[in-house]
């Protein structure tokens, strides 16, 4: 039996392209009107923070189970001290193969809120909290998620095919960190840069002009340091870490989601009233053999 997406899958779907459109917002104020494009960047500051509380609040009751929320602690726990542990070193940033793993061993929902509490956690107690941190849980959020959206492999001896996810895993997490990188510098693009340079954000400009500067932007500041060691980072953990630590969280898996079963409204026993007999059963007694020796 095929099981139809949930109502709030769709809604984390829906938030999850609104939030991509507060990252792509120096894309999308071409289509605004001049006298509202300088509105446009605050706008998307503001309404990051709002969908990351809609998110957490919108998740069903399948995210509620005393396992879901326990193994869902412990692994923020362990992302957050991942996170904190690599902070200081230009682009090592393991928390990706927590996340990654997580998401392919417990699915994308859990991946996406796994990324947003580690990404709050982390931040708070390293005091790194500021107008990044929401497009940092969102992207993180959706690194988990993605990787529990990635296909089943079925293919070949089941070492066989532990072997292929590995691979794809490790692929997924080099794909990840450059598109990570990415998209955190679009949002902040335009404020770093400034006015007046050959990579600056030029309001109403054409979009290939503002994709070609952005991506000099994105090649001489991220990708080819901090972006290269983080892809280096994921594919090197998930290779060495993954097989190990996916049958670790397989083992313990989440619960499945209960199903509702309609109760019959029929009485017991059709209606007939049934008494349990008190006679002995004859099956359930054994006949004792006679000793050779005794009287007939």
């Amino acid at each position: 039996m095929i099981r139809r997406p949930s109502w709030t899958s769709w809604l984390l779907g829906a938030t999850s392209v609104v939030a991509f459109a507060g990252f792509a917002w120096p894309l999308l104020a071409d289509a605004v009107p001049g006298e509202a494009r300088t509105a446009v960047p605050y706008v998307a500051l503001a309404l990051v923070p709002a969908l990351v509380v809609a998110v957490a609040l919108t998740l069903d009751r399948e995210m509620y189970t005393a396992r879901t929320v326990a193994l869902l602690g412990v692994l923020t726990a362990v992302g957050t001290a991942v996170r904190i542990a690599g902070t200081g070193v230009g682009g090592v940033e393991a928390v990706f193969v927590v996340l990654i793993l997580a998401g392919r061993a417990y699915g994308a929902r859990f991946g996406l809120l796994l990324g947003m509490t580690t990404i709050a956690l982390s931040s708070l107690l390293w005091g790194g909290i500021g107008p990044w941190t929401p497009f940092q849980a969102f992207a993180c959020g959706w690194v988990g998620a993605g990787a529990g959206l990635l296909p089943r492999i079925r293919v070949g001896s089941p070492k066989a095919a532990g072997r292929l996810e590995i691979a794809m895993l490790a692929a997924y997490g080099v794909v990840a960190a450059y598109a990570f990188g990415l998209i955190m510098n679009l949002w902040f693009w335009p404020f770093a840069v400034g006015y007046g340079t050959g990579i600056s954000y030029v309001s109403g400009a054409p979009l290939p002009q503002n994709l070609a500067s952005f991506g000099i932007y994105s090649l001489i500041t991220s990708t080819l340091t901090w972006d290269t060691v983080r892809a280096v980072t994921s594919l090197v953990g998930i290779v060495l870490v993954g097989p190990a630590v996916l049958t670790a969280l397989r083992r313990a898996k989440l619960p499945a989601p209960r199903m509702a079963t309609p109760r019959s409204s029929a009485p017991r026993g059709d209606g007939k009233r049934t008494r349990r007999s008190t006679a002995p059963d004859a099956a359930a007694v054994p006949p004792t053999a006679r000793h050779p020796s005794e009287k007939v």
